[in-house]
């Protein structure tokens, strides 16, 4: 538009100064620009070449350096003003305010302003300043024939490396406006701040703008939001976001497209909750939207994920007319499967293909992972052969998603078909499906699977140190500590670095085997290494030595953890109090307790427990039930571990009826007896030879569901023998067998014991040779119970062939086994064998008891009471 101005006196005009002479571009060439036609046929039609570097210089006259200026029309008229047609004499053109008065007085016309400019630029031995560049640009911007040149002009500007920096443009232009009239809101200011984002220059951009807003000048909402979706594309979004709230604070909110913009910004940020709430503002002010902000805000909330809500916003899309995209869609049905809402992100699947979109692979890949979380494997299998039937081929997460859930579920005979069609349909692995694969043949105990596919992803390098970590984590629990090494070599030795867990793990697979030297090494190559020990590192070496009986080193290890300013966990605590019972120093653990309490550790059901099970161990039921009340009393729940070891303890103190009585209390707070809790209840009736009310408890015990383990069994057959009812004792080992139940040494035992007592040494002879043939290996109890029942019997030469059996097994005979033959032989007569063994017993370190003199001396036979000392754990 034109402006209609009015002028008072020029006042002279003053060069503002640089320091040093800046060019405004580095360019060889301003880009052309396509001219619109003036209206007045008189105005000379200017070329479009652009000089190619203008250099400001306010210590010396104005000059323009190019190599094409921008000539006259040579058939236009000449222009009628003296400034125009007068010839430029060198002493007019080295007076800076003639240059800027001659522009001014060309206001009117543009196109003479820019002719005069380009002439002047022609001449040698003359530095423009910014002044006149400014004052040119106010004339350009004046008229909307003559805004490109402006754009462009600005657009070359700002792309020159040595340009003045943003805030002198924009003070220099606003100084203009103000001195010679021109509009304070002028475009140039927009032209200005676009030409630094055209450029790339969003640092020099934010500092235009800054000035621009010190100013009071306020960017168009065009302007903002180019500048704005540039930011956003360069992924700076914390600048996007504080330029949004300056608008803002100018009482800017601008349009649609600005909080399209906006709201991709909080999602880069990972603050779906910000999008979601500036659309809702936008919404209440009445913003309208278009099919593209509404299809970010869709996006936003499934990222929540709130599939009811991106639906409710997808329908809204629907009701005005406007057809969702296939990543609309997507996205939904994604939302709904993390939701577990099949039946919604199916009918969503529906709608989708109904509106004209294929079903994708992404959508099949989410439905797929969505029937595998609900447990539907044939209808994940049915959707995945109807797209290697149909289309879209199948990809790499398709597959991934399938060999996951397989591994999980433990079908890795389908999860290895999987693999192999994978590759023959030339998709080469992952190593996230190796990876699972690995740990599915590790979950089923398929080692050497497990380690075929390790070899292979070795060989496609994609083994990471993750891969190793899974192998060493599983190796390292089962105890293979020695294979756990050797595959740390190979990690090594190909490449891979161990990482804390590497080392977390090996230090783990070092305590479980018992070896702390290994362990403490271990843990001082990880700090040669550089890495710095967790609070899992230490906590592992602080229960390894605990475990190990070694509670000062576990206290040492705490100690340098805490000075190493790491926090310990709850499981740190647990560990301490736990290991603490363990080494039988139940009552420090109480101490520690208050302490770490005080320390802001919060006790839970487990802690209680070990301390419990720690007094009932030492035989402190007292104590015990008094930890038991101090977890009621500050609101921790007991369950049935801690009433299972209460009960253990009150019948091994042979206080059954306060063991029923702690049942009955766990069973009015609607626990259920375990399996563990049944099997001390049965015991202690057992030890009473109240076989009727064991016989009860037993059968109650199938009643509700649950399976009786060799320990139950055990304690019954225990408990028959114990009243010399064998037949029972027989019937039990019988039932035992059908249901599958492995019998040990201690049934064994048992039954050898109860049969020889009984004088049926041949059914005994046959259970202690089914016994061995099931490569049980018998120990001193089993021997002892073997020579005792033989000895008893009279048969003192088979019982000394057992006495030679142990020592081919470098067994030493105990002082109960010497004293059985002694007995044995003086009640055959046979005193200089009896008096022989003693020497033997002698000869091999053994110190004689009570009994053995009562024997030799008073020749008192104690017959089967020679074995009241012995049992099995």
């Amino acid at each position: 538009m034109r402006y209609a101005l009015t002028f008072s006196p020029i006042p002279q005009y003053i060069l503002h100064s640089f320091r040093n002479p800046k060019c405004l571009c580095s360019k060889t060439q301003f880009p052309d620009v396509d001219i619109l036609d003036h209206q007045n046929p008189s105005s000379p039609h200017p070329n479009t070449n652009f000089p190619e570097k203008i250099v400001l210089d306010s210590n010396s006259p104005e000059k323009i350096n190019s190599c094409s200026h921008f000539p006259s029309n040579p058939t236009a008229p000449a222009p009628k003003d003296a400034h125009s047609t007068a010839p430029i004499s060198e002493s007019e053109i080295l007076r800076g305010s003639h240059l800027i008065d001659t522009l001014l007085s060309h206001r009117t016309n543009p196109y003479r302003a820019w002719r005069y400019f380009n002439e002047v630029e022609s001449k040698r031995g003359f530095v423009k300043g910014i002044d006149s560049f400014c004052v040119l640009l106010h004339i350009l911007v004046g008229f909307p024939e003559t805004h490109r040149f402006a754009r462009n002009l600005l657009n070359w500007f700002c792309s020159g490396d040595s340009s003045p920096t943003p805030c002198v443009v924009v003070d220099h232009l606003m100084d203009s406006a103000e001195r010679f009239g021109f509009q304070l809101d002028s475009p140039v200011f927009d032209f200005l701040l676009n030409g630094y984002v055209r450029a790339t220059r969003l640092s020099h951009a934010m500092k235009c703008f800054d000035g621009m807003i010190e100013h009071d000048i306020i960017p168009s909402v065009k302007s903002f939001n180019i500048f704005l979706a540039a930011l956003v594309r360069s992924n700076l979004i914390v600048e996007a976001r504080e330029l949004y709230n300056k608008m803002i604070l100018k009482g800017v909110s601008g349009d649609c497209a600005t909080i399209h913009m906006i709201m991709r910004a909080c999602l880069k940020e990972g603050k779906p909750e910000d999008a979601e709430e500036l659309f809702s503002e936008a919404k209440t002010r009445g913003l309208a939207f278009d099919a593209a902000a509404y299809e970010v805000i869709i996006w936003a909330v499934c990222k929540k994920p709130n599939s009811s809500l991106a639906y409710a916003l997808l329908k809204e899309m629907r009701d005005m007319g406007w057809v969702p995209s296939e990543c609309a869609f997507t996205c939904i049905i994604g939302a709904c499967v993390k939701q577990g809402n099949m039946v919604e992100a199916l009918r969503i699947k529906e709608e989708m293909v109904s509106c004209g979109k294929m079903m994708n692979l992404v959508v099949a890949t989410s439905l797929m992972k969505g029937y595998c979380k609900q447990g539907d494997m044939v209808s994940a299998f049915n959707m995945f052969d109807k797209l290697c039937e149909d289309g879209p081929i199948p990809n790499k997460a398709a597959f991934a998603v399938l060999i996951e859930w397989c591994c999980k579920c433990g079908n890795m005979e389908k999860a290895r078909r999987l693999y192999c069609q994978m590759k023959e349909l030339g998709i080469l692995p992952t190593v996230f499906i190796v990876n699972s694969l690995i740990r599915g043949f590790l979950k089923t105990r398929s080692l050497k699977e497990a380690f075929e596919l390790l070899d292979e992803a070795v060989v496609h390098g994609i083994a990471n140190v993750f891969t190793y970590n899974t192998l060493l984590s599983s190796l390292c629990k089962e105890g293979e500590v020695s294979e756990a090494c050797t595959l740390w070599e190979k990690m090594v030795n190909r490449g891979v670095m161990p990482s804390i867990v590497s080392y977390n793990n090996l230090i783990l697979g070092h305590c479980r085997d018992g070896n702390m030297d290994m362990a403490h090494g271990a843990f001082l190559r990880m700090l040669d290494c550089g890495l710095r020990p967790n609070v899992v590192t230490y906590s592992t070496l602080i229960d390894g030595y605990f475990k190990n009986g070694d509670a000062e080193h576990a206290f040492d290890v705490f100690d340098k953890m805490v000075g190493e300013n790491i926090t310990p966990t709850d499981y740190t605590f647990n560990t301490i109090i736990t290991g603490l019972c363990k080494v039988g120093r139940t009552s420090e653990s109480t101490n520690k307790l208050k302490k770490f309490v005080e320390e802001g550790f919060i006790p839970i059901c487990m802690t209680y427990n070990s301390i419990i099970d720690g007094f009932i161990k030492e035989g402190s039921i007292d104590s015990a039930m008094a930890v038991y009340r101090e977890m009621c009393k500050s609101g921790v729940s007991p369950n049935v571990i801690t009433y299972t070891s209460l009960i253990d303890g009150f019948c091994k103190t042979n206080n059954i009826n306060l063991a029923l009585k702690m049942r009955n209390e766990m069973t009015n707070k609607g626990l259920q007896l375990d399996v563990t809790a049944y099997c001390a209840l049965i015991d202690g009736f057992c030890k009473r030879r109240d076989m009727d009310r064991a016989r009860e408890l037993f059968s109650e015990l199938r009643e509700i569901g649950l399976s009786p383990n060799a320990v139950v069994y055990n304690s019954l057959i225990s408990g028959f023998r114990s009243i010399n009812n064998m037949e029972a004792a027989l019937d039990l080992h019988k039932a035992m067998m059908k249901e599958g139940i492995p019998c040990d040494l201690k049934t064994y035992t048992t039954l050898i014991d109860g049969l020889l007592k009984e004088g049926k040494l041949l059914f005994a002879s046959e259970i202690y040779s089914e016994m061995l043939d099931k490569g049980i290996v018998p120990d001193i109890v089993t021997y002892t119970v073997l020579i005792n029942g033989l000895c008893n019997k009279g048969q003192v030469d088979n019982a000394r062939k057992v006495l030679e059996e142990m020592d081919k097994k470098s067994l030493t005979p105990s002082v109960l086994i010497y004293n059985a033959l002694i007995a044995g032989h003086f009640r055959k007569g046979n005193l200089e064998e009896a008096f022989r063994l003693h020497n033997e017993m002698l000869d091999r370190g053994l110190v004689p008891d009570d009994a053995t003199y009562d024997i030799l001396i008073n020749r008192k036979l104690r017959g089967e009471n020679l074995l009241s000392g012995v049992s099995h754990a």
